[in-house]
């Protein structure tokens, strides 16, 4: 509980109370990763795209009246002081702020619609996949499952489908539908309906990875959830069964617990940590 209290700490996470649903998107990846939200604004999302270093978290209060979109993570950025520049996975062309803009495959996809009585969301792995990506509800009522990741399909993708960076390193895991374009891959044409359109040995793949995410088009049921009324915290790099951890209404609320602590006892206990810390820094 004390790194993950430490996370939220350091994130910058809203203290006072109030009753926005909040998103709070963390990096448990090695490297630095560039989420990006669409659509964003300045007020949700800082315009549709930030840097995020490794643990670190941020937190993002949605839109009032509900929200429907996609978060992903970008991979390899390099940005210049305009917020312009390239990416080797996931580019919403070459700005920073995707605003609107829609990420390029293959990108891992947290999808979501807010909406009364209930919010669906989902993982998407039909663009294909460049990082593991799970995304726990908190705060809600109903079915309120864990939708996402246990593997890194980098490891472990077809050759034929592997996206690779200078050096040959796999970055990511294109889709069948990407890399090969047909009807049966894409479920289009005579394949364009749940009944005609099966798993293939590569979405097969994919599920094996990623239980609770889409491998392919029609992946509904062990792959689309219902929550209401949820705060939704994405990790990058987490399987589904790790811990995490949001403040919401001035108090801190973890995924594996319907208990929550308020946030003076919380910073009780982060402070020797924080000590501890900058002395190893030193």
């Amino acid at each position: 509980m004390l790194p993950l209290a430490l996370l939220c700490f350091f994130s910058g996470a809203p203290r006072r109370a109030d009753s926005a649903r909040v998103f709070t998107i963390v990096n448990m990846c090695d490297t630095v990763i560039w989420p990006a939200v669409t659509p964003g604004s300045d007020s949700f999302g800082f315009g549709g795209g930030f840097a995020l270093r490794p643990r670190q978290s941020v937190v993002l209060r949605a839109p009032a009246g509900g929200w429907s979109g996609r978060i992903w993570a970008r991979t390899g950025c390099a940005f210049d002081a305009s917020g312009n520049g390239t990416c080797a996975t996931g580019a919403c062309g070459t700005a920073l702020k995707c605003g609107g803009a829609s990420g390029e495959p293959p990108a891992s996809l947290a999808e979501f619609t807010l909406a009364s009585p209930s919010d669906f969301y989902d993982v998407s792995l039909v663009d294909g996949f460049n990082l593991p990506v799970a995304v726990r509800p908190v705060n809600g009522r109903g079915n309120c499952s864990v939708a996402g990741c246990n593997g890194d399909l980098r490891r472990t993708c077809p050759p034929e489908l592997a996206a690779k960076a200078a050096g040959g390193r796999t970055v990511a895991c294109r889709s069948a539908c990407d890399v090969f374009d047909t009807d049966q891959y894409c479920c289009r044409g005579k394949f364009g309906g749940p009944g005609t359109c099966p798993p293939t040995a590569y979405s097969k793949q994919f599920k094996a990875a990623c239980p609770t995410a889409y491998s392919y088009a029609y992946d509904d049921p062990s792959s689309l959830f219902t929550c209401s009324n949820a705060d939704y915290i994405i990790t990058f790099c987490s399987d589904r069964k790790q811990r995490a951890c949001s403040y919401h209404n001035n108090r801190l609320v973890c995924s594996d617990s319907s208990r929550s602590w308020p946030v003076i006892s919380t910073l009780l206990l982060v402070l020797p940590l924080v000590s501890w810390a900058l002395q190893i820094s030193v």
